[in-house]
């Protein structure tokens, strides 16, 4: 569960909604706000990133998702998402998350402005800080939506850059460098079905989850809807037997 930045709510909104369902839906595991929105929570409220964690945690929140790390490179940040924390901001975010007990997932964005060291280098913290937390349950690539966006105005070599074969490639390269994260998952999200289910041969072991609304992704003109029998049948006619994750 994730949104936007609202500066008229502070931490006691987001206690008192996750309190709310915990109390009223007790089976749902709360993975919720991205590491952009604690430090934007943390701003709003005055507090520091841990105390809000821990708040968060006492209200029910059980792990984080990975959202907002696009490319853990200040000089390409500055350029896609200048008004976002910084990459050690990101970082650190998640850092605090792990020393409390939470899970978190991280990902990657590309396909836009980056260089192929970009990747790496973003590929590289990820791995250094799991060496140090293992906190990290999955990592998730996924490439820039392009459609609405005013980055995508300056890009000439845009669709040499987001096809199909660039995103594989990229998800069997996560395989080999970050192994010290359980899973990688495939974004069905942005790739769809096809592409996805032959992402199992490519490194990953995780076909992601069901969406309940999803505005980012559809909002840049990229629009997959997977159902549990579809996401079931590509697992199984890829070779594999597909199991439910506990969270």
């Amino acid at each position: 569960m994730q949104g936007g930045l609202n500066p008229e709510l502070g931490i006691e909104f987001y206690e008192e909604l996750f309190r709310w369902i915990k109390r009223n839906y007790p089976q749902i595991w709360l993975h919720a706000l991205s590491p952009e929105e604690i430090l934007h929570i943390a701003e709003v409220s005055r507090l520091r990133v841990r105390d809000v964690l821990k708040r968060l945690i006492d209200a029910g929140l059980q792990s984080i998702p990975g959202g907002g790390a696009e490319i853990l490179v200040d000089r390409v940040r500055e350029k896609i998402s200048p008004r976002k924390c910084t990459a050690d901001e990101w970082l650190g975010v998640m850092y605090e998350a792990h020393q409390l007990g939470l899970k978190t997932t991280a990902t990657m964005m590309f396909g836009h402005i980056e260089t192929y060291e970009d990747r790496v280098q973003h590929m590289l913290l990820i791995r250094e800080l799991q060496d140090i937390t293992g906190g990290f349950t999955s990592f998730i690539p996924w490439t820039f939506q392009p459609r609405n966006t005013k980055l995508a105005e300056n890009m000439d070599n845009l669709k040499e850059r987001s096809t199909g074969f660039d995103y594989l490639k990229t998800l069997a390269i996560s395989r080999l460098m970050i192994d010290n994260i359980p899973t990688i998952q495939v974004s069905w999200v942005t790739q769809g079905l096809k592409i996805a289910q032959i992402g199992l041969k490519f490194g990953a072991d995780d076909f992601g989850s069901l969406l309940i609304e999803e505005n980012v992704v559809s909002a840049a003109g990229t629009k997959h809807l997977v159902t549990l029998d579809q996401m079931l049948k590509a697992i199984k006619d890829a070779g594999f037997e597909p199991k439910k994750r506990l969270n």
